[in-house]
């Protein structure tokens, strides 16, 4: 009987201790499906590419991959970079490098062969600048210019067409006044002889500069020469500056302290006469050149002339108007030297025309260089972008906005948006079936499947903001024709 119950326990001990062991494995099992792997954080300080995205071109000229060896990659849809565009095709980078090595064997035979088709590309770029060159000077040959231009651009428009004229007259004037300087040795004469030489110098280097900004853009200079104007202009004021007021400060202190007799100035006044005829319609031609383009503009002549909107036209304008002066002083001066017998006051007609190209010099530096730095457009029209930038109904605010002036009626404008989320939200939900989307939430048994919900759905609305900014873009150039870079920050 005893023998009988010790067995009992122990088979009843032994079916129980199955049954806890059983129970134990059920609940590490159900532990188990129940707990999520763990997950992967973002490491802000970790830096990779493998991640990253590559354009076919991109594969092609840094990986030297044939169109062949791309075919056999996985390729990723995305969002083009560029306005009005469909979706681009790209590649895992990780998987490009992973090809290029298997075709070149290493990192370092790739980058030979990188560097010897760099070397035949830049011999390949010097042989058609080359030819581009005997082209050119076989075009000037044949009478015709080297560049297309425009209608209404170039030395053909309106701007050329001014300084071509001025060109003309004043080295017509200054010949004559050099002969009359030789035959009466008038330092004010000698002052509007330097004066017109300076006008004729620098007009030639504003005609360059005109030629030179309607010339196409290239690889070295992607947004054109527009700026060549603003260059010439500042060269040209810098040599009226240095040239005519140098020099002619120089003869009138000679003059004062080296007085001389002077001589009969009879022709000399038909000289100036006839310089002051010429010089003034030259400044009429280059005020109703500005008349225009400040009506186009909607600006005043003031504001015209002081911003610089046209450098060129605005440098012969000055130029002449301060030649016209010059011709009236050295006049004048030359009138009450003859009527005292004196060489005083011709001598200090050479300061006064000096401190009058100093002058006209000075103005032309300040709107060319403030021009080239890039300033601010005016209030009123920053307002008026701003205004309508903050009426689209994804922006709850703008901050830090700046809008440039780059010249040739161009503008950059610059702006970090505080975005409205919940509008961007409900507008990828608009495209979305939200049935659909409620079932596949309702499947979800963990937080990995979340995460990539998330995740898939996260990265989508980043796109849809990308293409809202472009399309935020498109609308500012719409209705502000002038904006030609517009960079749209987010916060």
């Amino acid at each position: 009987m005893y023998l009988l119950r010790f067995n009992f326990r122990v088979l009843f001990l032994h079916h129980n201790r199955k049954l806890i062991i059983a129970l134990q494995c059920y609940l590490t099992t159900q532990t188990v499906k129940t707990l999520p792997k763990k997950r992967k954080r973002v490491d802000l300080s970790a830096t990779s590419v493998e991640r990253n995205f590559i354009t076919p071109v991109k594969a092609m000229s840094d990986f030297l991959l044939k169109p062949s060896d791309l075919e056999s990659l996985p390729k990723t849809k995305r969002r083009s970079p560029y306005e009005n565009e469909p979706p681009i095709t790209v590649y895992w980078r990780k998987d490009v490098e992973a090809k290029a090595l298997e075709l070149w064997g290493s990192k370092e035979n790739l980058t030979k062969e990188l560097l010897k088709r760099d070397i035949e590309r830049k011999k390949y770029q010097q042989d058609i600048f080359t030819v581009k060159r005997r082209l050119r000077d076989f075009r000037r040959e044949l009478g015709r210019s080297a560049n297309v231009e425009e209608a209404g651009e170039g030395l053909m428009g309106r701007s050329g067409k001014v300084v071509i004229t001025a060109i003309a007259i004043n080295a017509t004037n200054c010949l004559f006044k050099l002969f009359a300087w030789v035959y009466t040795g008038s330092h004010s004469m000698f002052s509007e002889c330097i004066h017109s030489l300076a006008d004729t110098i620098n007009q030639v280097i504003l005609a360059y500069g005109i030629h030179k900004s309607v010339q196409i853009a290239d690889s070295y200079h992607p947004y054109g020469y527009g700026n060549m104007k603003y260059v010439s202009s500042l060269i040209s004021g810098v040599g009226i500056f240095c040239v005519g007021t140098g020099l002619s400060f120089y003869h009138g202190i000679s003059g004062l302290i080296a007085s001389q007799p002077i001589d009969d100035f009879f022709w000399a006044y038909f000289i100036l006469a006839g310089s002051l005829v010429s010089e003034g319609a030259t400044c009429l031609v280059a005020l109703n050149s500005v008349r225009k383009g400040a009506r186009n503009s909607n600006m005043s002549i003031r504001d015209y002339i002081t911003r610089g909107q046209d450098p060129s036209v605005n440098v012969v304008l000055l130029e002449d108007f301060a030649a016209v002066v010059g011709v009236l002083v050295a006049g004048t001066c030359m009138g009450i030297s003859s009527w005292t017998h004196s060489p005083i006051p011709d001598a200090l007609g050479s300061l006064f025309i000096g401190c009058i190209l100093g002058s006209v010099a000075s103005f032309i530096i300040y709107t060319n260089v403030a021009a080239l730095v890039g300033r601010s457009i005016p209030q009123e029209n920053l307002d008026k972008i701003n205004a309508e930038l903050e009426t689209d109904i994804m922006i709850r605010a703008i901050h830090d906005v700046k809008g440039i002036d780059m010249g040739n009626f161009l503008v950059r404008y610059k702006a970090e948006l505080d975005f409205d989320g919940r509008e961007l939200t409900r507008m990828y939900l608009d495209k979305q079936e939200l049935s659909v989307l409620l079932e596949e939430i309702k499947k979800f048994e963990n937080i990995d499947q979340l995460e990539e919900f998330m995740l898939k759905h996260g990265e989508a609305i980043v796109d849809m903001m990308g293409g809202e900014i472009d399309r935020i873009e498109m609308k500012l150039r719409k209705s502000h024709p002038e904006i030609r870079h517009c960079d749209l920050e987010i916060l």
